[in-house]
């Protein structure tokens, strides 16, 4: 059976000679929240034997006091590689939690995609093609932070690292004899640093569609609602929906209300409206943003060149097909856009992925918008 690590001085016990490496996971809730709430923190320990004991498996309490500086000391040690799948919601738990993100990183399923096994690959479907192991599905809607958890809970959970050192070995070869093991390393670092500097987006209009149709002065109000949305729920610890949601936003993007009274109005004809934040909308409406001047244009996706776009992603995707890489590794959609409306690579797309993508990507970059230059 795994082991339940309900206090600090436990835990710090099992890390009185620090392992090579961890795996890693956690359960956390974020329905009702902004930040997810960590209410279960898994960690598999490699012991150097060839296979991984059950007690070698940690299941710690999050709850208990003192267990998030605890953590944050293991979490902290860079001489303790992670190993995790898929784990960037994890890191903002362990960030709000325990005020550190782990690293160094290695993400199964990212090294699954460079390795070419497959893209996005869910932590089941991963353990089960590379290591032959059925997982249950068993426990995923759990309420993660009852107590006690049950039998089915903990063994579920525990299932979540047990096979993490097996696939880290397995992938781990694979990239370092293709050469891509620099890879990894460098989109492990940026995902940690995104996760150290995840703060409000700066422009969260453009991820709203209906900002599209909007012109510049109510796109710009807009921006002023968001901005604000994001600020407090935040503060608040509240889903930004259960502030103010998209729709309304928009609406009084829109048509503003000429003063408070009219938007009391617009609030009492909409059950979901926040008539308690009456005041802090109508401020933040009527407030204008230090660089609102600055913000893109929503509406430049209508005006961009379609064929253009097209041409591009076709590239990026006979470019994967040279590399034996699966479709959405190299660039997404939203990330050539960026680098049509700006010229500029987006960091997401920097790095090795620039290396492999320049030389075909520049050359329709350069091309007129009505050339009909095809890949």
């Amino acid at each position: 059976m795994p082991i339940w690590i309900n206090d600090p001085v436990a835990l710090q016990a099992r890390f009185a000679q620090r392992p090579a490496r961890i795996g890693l996971d956690t359960e956390f809730i974020r329905e009702r929240t902004f930040w997810p709430q960590l209410a279960l923190v898994q960690i598999a320990l490699d012991t150097g034997a060839d296979t991984l004991e059950p007690n070698d498996i940690l299941l710690v309490d999050p709850l208990v006091p003192g267990m998030a500086d605890a953590l944050a000391a293991i979490l902290a040690d860079t001489a303790i590689l992670k190993v995790m799948h898929s784990p960037s919601e994890d890191l903002v738990a362990f960030r709000h939690t325990c005020g550190v993100v782990p690293s160094p990183l290695f993400d199964t399923q990212a090294a699954a995609a460079m390795a070419g096994i497959g893209g996005g690959l869910g932590y089941q479907k991963l353990v089960e093609q590379l290591t032959g192991t059925a997982l249950p599905k068993g426990e995923t809607r759990s309420d993660w932070l009852r107590r006690p958890l049950s039998a089915a809970q903990l063994e579920y959970a525990a299932d979540d690292v047990r096979h993490l050192f097996e696939m880290h070995d397995i992938l781990a070869d694979q990239l370092e004899r293709t050469g891509r093991s620099v890879w990894l390393a460098e989109d492990a670092t940026r995902t940690v640093t995104n996760a150290v500097n995840e703060g409000p987006e700066r422009w969260p209009h453009l991820s709203l569609r209906s900002a599209g149709i909007l012109e510049p002065d109510a796109q710009r109000r807009l921006l002023r609602l968001l901005r604000w949305r994001d600020q407090y729920a935040r503060a608040h610890d509240r889903p930004r929906t259960w502030i103010l949601d998209n729709e309304l936003a928009v609406s009084l993007a829109r048509t503003p209300p000429i003063d408070l009274a009219g938007l009391l109005r617009v609030f009492d004809s909409q059950p979901k409206a926040p008539r308690k934040l009456a005041d802090a909308v109508w401020q933040a409406l009527q407030t204008p943003l230090a660089d609102e001047a600055d913000a893109p244009d929503a509406r430049q996706a209508e005006a961009r060149d379609k064929n253009r776009l097209r041409r591009l992603q076709d590239a990026v995707a006979a470019r994967s097909r040279e590399l034996e890489l699966p479709d959405g590794v190299l660039a997404s959609r939203r990330w050539l856009e960026a680098l049509m409306d700006t010229g500029e690579w987006p960091d997401a797309i920097g790095g090795w992925r620039r290396t492999v993508l320049e030389p075909v990507l520049a050359p329709l970059l350069t091309t007129s918008d009505n050339a009909s230059t095809s890949v």
